[in-house]
């Protein structure tokens, strides 16, 4: 199959995520006029103003953030298939770009995409369909002897059965949506008079956000860390991994910084993460950047938990440490270029840590909406930021609350460490709350300064 020509990249995104993907696009163009990208942002009414707009070399409307659907539910017009066939069509996109979030791992776009032949900057639909589903992303998983942790073995409809499978299980038990990510559609029953409840909340959480009730039950790994590995595919099939990123400061399911190289686990363990990620991007021929998350207990034992389709908000930590421009490799992947390394050429040099700067509360961790007055990002050796902010900014109630991202490098942990706490310090931003405090707490915590923290001990607030 010819390669797509790509030259028209539509951004079906908003915020730091288009600006991300107009840095990448320019440093890409640099000493390139054969064959320069053009990139076009497309946005709501209400962002006609916002930096990724301006920045972008074209621009076009979307109309209102949301439209209401015939079942009265308000849709975003990132997520209206109709309105963003229309636009890509009006633009001549000849390919897009989705990032993270809204249509990033939505195959039916990607099919859509396909049929009016626009490449998409990502999985085919089928691999999408294969690991978005976590019940038949862990079967594959299984079939491909990549450990998982005991588990239903499928969906469960039933209370009843829910019951049977947790007595062969073993509680603490995890319930979790089979269509499920960015941290819904999940509950822990720590006993058998806490399923009831559970199950039921679960199954109702799923059916609104996700349009299917369907669960299943695994077990709770206690004091387990969040670690996840980058992997890249290219069209010639050649995949390489870059290392891992660990996730575990969470809060709900929600990641809150994130930091490369994993601290505390061993060599075995992380050669052992390694081999079971390539494992599983083999298993469906995996095209693009994609994400392996797994659990690790504190005895090194691991387990698979999903595959993201996407790049992860995370990436810049791994960019960091490797050098490697992913949303870069992205593009030149769906233009069918190959790697052109493989993985002995890949080194991770260094540690990184990156905070996620919310327009929160950071007490009660509640959105905080209203208009940036002042903007002043960290700099220095070692800083990066990602962001869309500006004064006069406007952030808005309808989307993730995300508004900025701070990274810093450091030689090792403790440097990155101490590098992030003066790059926040040196932070300015007024208009809105913010969960920089938070993060200033965080990097003063014993359990996290020592590296043996895990996903409960570092979970805050209510």
């Amino acid at each position: 199959m010819t390669a797509p020509v790509l030259t028209r990249l539509a951004v079906v995104n908003r915020g730091e995520a288009a600006m991300r993907l107009i840095t990448a696009v320019r440093d890409r163009n640099e000493g390139r006029s054969d064959d320069p990208i053009t990139v076009i942002a497309l946005h709501t009414d209400g962002e006609r103003d916002a930096m990724f707009v301006r920045h972008a070399d074209e621009a076009h409307p979307l109309g209102p953030a949301t439209t209401i659907d015939g079942s009265g539910a308000h849709v975003s017009a990132y997520l209206d298939h109709a309105r963003l066939e229309r636009a890509l069509r009006a633009v001549r996109a000849d390919a897009v770009w989705p990032g993270w979030g809204f249509v990033a791992e939505d195959p039916a776009f990607a099919d859509l995409c396909r049929r009016i032949g626009v490449a998409f900057v990502g999985p085919p639909g089928d691999v999408m369909r294969a690991l978005g589903d976590k019940i038949r992303s862990k079967l594959l998983a299984e079939r491909s002897g990549v450990p998982v942790a005991p588990w239903s073995g499928g969906a469960v409809d039933t209370l009843a059965a829910a019951r049977a499978h947790a007595a062969q299980i073993g509680y603490p038990l995890l319930i979790k949506a089979a269509a499920g990510g960015g941290g819904r559609g999940m509950r822990v029953a720590r006993a058998r008079d806490m399923l009831a409840l559970a199950f039921a909340t679960c199954q109702a959480e799923a059916a609104q956000a996700f349009g299917s009730s369907e669960l299943y039950l695994e077990k709770f790994v206690e004091e387990a860390r969040h670690v996840e590995v980058q992997v890249l595919g290219d069209r010639n099939g050649i995949r390489v991994h870059l290392g891992e990123r660990d996730c575990s400061v969470q809060r709900r399911h929600q990641k809150l910084l994130e930091e490369s190289p994993a601290s505390a686990i061993s060599e075995e363990t992380r050669a052992g993460l390694y081999k079971a990620a390539l494992t599983v991007a083999n298993s469906v021929n995996y095209v693009s950047a994609g994400t392996v998350e797994f659990l690790v207990a504190r005895n090194g034992t691991f387990y698979f938990i999903e595959m993201n389709t996407r790049i992860q908000v995370e990436h810049p930590v791994t960019e960091m440490v490797t050098g490697i421009d992913l949303v870069r490799e992205q593009i030149r992947i769906a233009s069918g270029e190959p790697l052109g390394y493989k993985q002995r050429a890949i080194t991770v040099r260094g540690h990184a840590i990156e905070c996620r700067i919310n327009a929160e509360d950071p007490e009660h961790f509640v959105p905080s909406p209203g208009t940036v007055t002042a903007w002043l990002p960290p700099g220095g050796y070692g800083v990066r930021v990602d962001s869309h902010m500006m004064p006069g900014a406007v952030v808005p109630p309808y989307y993730d609350s995300l508004i900025a991202k701070i990274i810093v490098h450091g030689h090792d942990r403790a440097e990155a460490i101490a590098r992030m706490q003066r790059a926040l310090s040196e932070t300015v931003l007024e208009g809105v709350k913010t969960t920089i405090p938070y993060h200033q707490k965080l990097l003063a915590d014993p359990a996290f300064l020592s590296g043996e923290h895990t996903l409960p001990r570092l979970e805050v607030g209510p």
